[in-house]
C-alpha cells in the first residue's frame, strides 16, 4: 500500500476526495491537513463520514507519503508547492485551476485524452468539471477533425459546484426553485476545453457556451450541439472506438437522466441527429469525475492500477 495525504479537506471535493480513499484497497491515508479544523474529526466537517472513520483534521502535514492531493482554494496551491518545496519523489495532484493553463511540470489530467501520459507523470492538474463533461463529448470528434462549425453548449450545475464557501448565490433560499446563467461566454473552462481539442484537431470553430445554475446539489447536464451532415450510426461507431479502453465513459443509446451519474465516476454521453444539427448530451458527477473520483482515476493510472480501483461506485436512481 502506498500512504497519501491531502491539504486542505474540509470542502466538498476534499470530503469525496477523503471518502474514495479511505475504501481504496492500495492506500492508507496518512493525514488530512486543514488550520481552520485542526483536532476536530473528520466527520465534523463532512457528516457522511461519521462511522466510517475516527481521524482527525491535522495543521501539520508529512512527506512521509507517496501522494499528495492538494484541495485547496483556487491560486492557493502555487504558493503554497513554493513554500513546501516537496521531495521530487512525492506525486503531486492538484484539484484546483493554479496549473490547467500554465502546467509547469504539471500534466492535465484527463485520462480519455492522455492515460499515456498520466502513467508517466510525477505531478497531474486535474481537469475542471464542466471542462470534463465538454471534452468528453467532443473529443472523437476533434481526433477525427469534424468540427468544422461553431459549437453551441448549455450546461447545468449543482450547487456544489460553486464550493462549500456559503455565496448569495448558493444560498437554499435563493437556488431552490431556482436557475440562472452566469459567465455566459466567458467561463474560465473554454480555455481548457479549447487547449485539449487543438491538441486532436489544430484550428477549431467558434465555442459558444451558456452555463447555468441549477437548483439540485450535485451533477452537470450539458447539451452540444453542432451542424453535421454526416451519417449518425458512423459517428456512434466513433465514439464506441474512441472510448473502448475508456471505463468510465459510457455511451447510451437512451437519451439518458442526471441521476444516473450521480455518485459516480461515470461520463454517459448520447448522440442524436436532428436535421443538419448534432445533439450531444454529456452527464457527469461534478465532485467525482469532476473532481475528485477524477483525481483517483489519475493516481491509479500513476502508480501502475487499473484506472477502476476504489471506484466501483453506483448511482442512486431512485
Amino acid at each position: 500500500m502506498i500512504k497519501a495525504g491531502i491539504i486542505g479537506g474540509t470542502g466538498y471535493t476534499g470530503g469525496e476526495l477523503i471518502r474514495l480513499l479511505l475504501q481504496h484497497p492500495e492506500v492508507e491515508l496518512a493525514f488530512v491537513q486543514s488550520q481552520s479544523q485542526a483536532g476536530h474529526p473528520l466527520y465534523a466537517a463532512h457528516p457522511d463520514l461519521l462511522g466510517e472513520t475516527s481521524m482527525c483534521f491535522s495543521a501539520q502535514w508529512t512527506t512521509d507519503i507517496e501522494v499528495l492531493f492538494l484541495c485547496l482554494p483556487h491560486e492557493a496551491s502555487r504558493p503554497f508547492l513554493a513554500k513546501a518545496k516537496l521531495p521530487p519523489q512525492i506525486k503531486i495532484i492538484d484539484l484546483s485551476r493554479d496549473f490547467r493553463y500554465t502546467p509547469e511540470g504539471f500534466t492535465y489530467g484527463l485520462p480519455e485524452l492522455s492515460s499515456k501520459a498520466l502513467a508517466q507523470c510525477q505531478r497531474v492538474a486535474n481537469p475542471g468539471c464542466f471542462a470534463t463533461a465538454i471534452q468528453l463529448a467532443l473529443l472523437p470528434l476533434a481526433k477525427a477533425q469534424l468540427l468544422s462549425n461553431s459549437i453551441h453548449i448549455h450546461a447545468i450545475t449543482g450547487a456544489t459546484g460553486a464550493g462549500k464557501k456559503a455565496l448569495s448565490t448558493t444560498h437554499f433560499s435563493w437556488r431552490n426553485n431556482n436557475i440562472s446563467i452566469y459567465k455566459a461566454f466567458e467561463h474560465q473552462h473554454l480555455d481548457e476545453i479549447a487547449t485539449s481539442l487543438q491538441q486532436l484537431q489544430g484550428h477549431l470553430p467558434e465555442i459558444n457556451f451558456i452555463p447555468l445554475r441549477g437548483d439540485f446539489p450535485r451533477g452537470i447536464f450539458a447539451s452540444i450541439y453542432t451542424e453535421y451532415q454526416g451519417d449518425l450510426d458512423i459517428l456512434k461507431q466513433l465514439f464506441d472506438q474512441y472510448y473502448q479502453d475508456h471505463p468510465f465513459v459510457w455511451r447510451s443509446t437512451q437519451n439518458p437522466d442526471l441521476k444516473q451519474v450521480v455518485n459516480t465516476n461515470k461520463c454517459i454521453l448520447h448522440l442524436s441527429k436532428h436535421g443538419n444539427k448534432l445533439l450531444i448530451v454529456s452527464i457527469l458527477d461534478n465532485l467525482l469525475k469532476g473532481a475528485s473520483g477524477q483525481a483517483v482515476q489519475n493516481m491509479n493510472l500513476m502508480f501502475g492500477w487499473p484506472e477502476t480501483v476504489g471506484l466501483q461506485l453506483k448511482a442512486s436512481v431512485f
